[in-house]
């Protein structure tokens, strides 16, 4: 079973992540993205489909035109896991800032 994030590692989020923030009213991090157009937010969201598939955990994500909205949580762990943090800090290494 996946283990929910514990104080310490809830702490440290605003180390590790700094650009993703917590969700209001759920246990979920959240970070909006936004490109030069359409084309660049679609080739970023497939390369982070890649990593996603790769790490066997998907991403909540909405998309309208250049910008990306991306929402982590591990849905079998009713909450951040540390799954959620690798993924972040993935997605952070393809973004362009």
């Amino acid at each position: 079973m996946v283990e929910k994030l514990n104080a310490t590692e809830r702490a440290a989020l605003a180390v590790t992540l700094p650009a993703w923030k917590r969700v209001d009213g759920r246990d979920a991090i959240t970070r909006a993205f936004r490109f030069k157009d359409f084309s660049e937010a679609w080739g970023f969201m497939a390369r982070v489909a890649l990593l996603a598939e790769a790490q066997d955990h998907h991403p909540e994500w909405f998309n309208v035109w250049n910008r990306v909205e991306i929402t982590l949580s591990t849905h079998d762990a009713g909450g951040l896991s540390a799954r959620d943090v690798r993924l972040a800090q993935a997605i952070d290494g393809l973004s362009p800032g």
